[in-house]
């Protein structure tokens, strides 16, 4: 099962609040044991909402709104992407991560949609697309 697992922001890293040395060299042993136990298929910190823009879609209509955005608890600060064998494992993961914050925090855990999901409408055909643009990313990020 693959997840995303997602590091809620805070007001410290809206601010643009770097973390302590001793919460970098914190998460590297974390990731490292993540990396070890072959869970972790990626993951960063993402600057805050003021560096970035959102794409509001209505229609055929496209308006680019500039950051930063008022509600930081609906903003993220990084994530991971994880395979692991259940949700119950993933939480075990994350239980066990150092406090992403100096402020309290929280981590989602989210699935990614697997071919079984979407049923008879992934024909054979797409599934053929999918495996390909996959291949694609692959050889890319190598």
């Amino acid at each position: 099962m693959r997840v995303m697992v997602i590091v809620k922001a805070s007001p410290e890293s809206e601010a643009g609040q770097m973390p302590s040395m001793e919460l970098i060299e914190a998460m590297g042993k974390y990731n490292e044991e993540l990396v070890n136990a072959g869970i972790m298929q990626g993951g960063d910190g993402l600057k805050p909402s003021s560096a970035g823009v959102r794409v509001r879609f209505s229609g055929k209509e496209r308006t680019v709104i500039d950051g930063p955005f008022a509600e930081t608890k609906e903003l993220i600060a990084g994530y991971w992407l994880w395979q692991v064998k259940s949700m119950d494992e993933a939480i075990e993961w994350v239980k066990r991560c150092p406090n992403p914050m100096v402020s309290d925090s929280d981590i989602e855990i989210r699935p990614f949609f697997e071919p079984a999901d979407f049923g008879e409408a992934f024909t054979p055909e797409l599934q053929e697309q999918e495996k390909h643009l996959r291949q694609q990313i692959d050889a890319q990020t190598r």
